[in-house]
């Protein structure tokens, strides 16, 4: 007589229950690499454009001052983003 095998089947563990609404969940803080923090801290080039274009309405719509908005913009920004 030939032996036979039988296969079993594992009975699959319950299923985790699913979070409701008006819990809150603890996420661990993603650790930036040195190119996203770059990439963080350093403005768009169109953040730094509307912002100097805020400067230049302010302004009056004057002519002759466009990179120092430019560059007060890009300052602006930079402080904020660290």
């Amino acid at each position: 007589m030939a032996a036979t095998t039988e296969k079993t089947k594992k009975a699959k563990a319950p299923a985790k229950p699913k979070a409701t609404t008006g819990t809150t969940q603890t996420t661990k803080a993603k650790t930036l690499t040195v190119a996203e923090k770059v990439t963080a801290t350093t403005p768009t080039h169109q953040e730094i454009a509307l912002l100097a274009l805020h400067y230049w309405t302010e302004r009056g719509h004057q002519h002759g001052q466009a990179e120092q908005d430019w560059f007060r913009a890009e300052r602006e920004l930079m402080k904020m983003a660290s």
